[in-house]
C-alpha cells in the first residue's frame, strides 16, 4: 500500500478565503489573562469583507479573551478530519448588540445559507444577547495535509 505523503501548499489571500469558505469546523485560539492559549471548537464562516466570523455569547471565555487581547488564531478543519487544514492568524474584535445584529445575519448566511424568517432570527439573536467575533486575517497557511515525510515514500 502506498504511503500518503504530507503536503503544504502556500496560498495568497483569495486562495485562503476560497479554502475557508466551504469549511465551518474551526478551533478558535485566544489568549487567557496569564498568556496561555485557550482553544474553543466553534462553527465559523467568512463574512462579505473576508473576515472569519463566529457567533458567541458575552459570558464565554473566548469572548472575554478577545476583548482583552485581540490576538487570535483559527485552525480551519475539513469535514473529514484527516483532510486538508489551515491555520489563520489575525486581529479579533467583539461586536455586541445592536452592532452585532447584521453581522450575525452575514454569519448565518456564510454557514447555513438563507433563513426562512430573518425577522424571527434577528429577534432570537437579540433575546439571546449574542455577540459576533470577527477575526481579520493577517497571516495564514499553508494548506496542509498529514502523512509521511516525502523521504519515506
Amino acid at each position: 500500500m502506498a504511503r500518503t505523503i504530507a503536503t503544504t501548499t502556500s496560498v495568497d489571500r483569495e486562495q485562503m478565503l476560497a479554502f475557508v469558505r466551504p469549511r465551518h469546523d474551526f478551533v478558535l485560539l485566544t489568549h487567557r489573562r496569564d498568556g496561555t492559549v485557550q482553544s474553543s471548537p466553534v462553527t465559523g464562516g467568512v463574512d462579505t469583507e473576508g473576515r472569519l466570523v463566529v457567533s458567541s455569547y458575552p459570558e464565554r471565555a473566548k469572548t472575554a479573551n478577545l476583548r482583552r487581547d485581540p490576538r487570535a488564531s483559527i485552525l480551519v478543519l475539513s469535514d473529514d478530519f484527516g483532510d486538508a487544514w489551515m491555520q489563520v492568524d489575525g486581529d479579533g474584535e467583539v461586536l455586541d448588540m445592536p452592532a452585532a445584529l447584521e453581522g450575525l445575519v452575514d454569519y448565518f448566511r456564510a454557514v447555513s445559507g438563507e433563513h426562512p424568517d430573518w425577522d424571527d432570527y434577528r429577534e432570537a439573536m437579540r433575546k439571546q444577547g449574542k455577540v459576533l467575533l470577527r477575526i481579520t486575517p493577517t497571516r495564514w497557511g499553508p494548506v496542509a495535509t498529514g502523512g509521511f515525510p516525502a523521504r519515506l515514500a
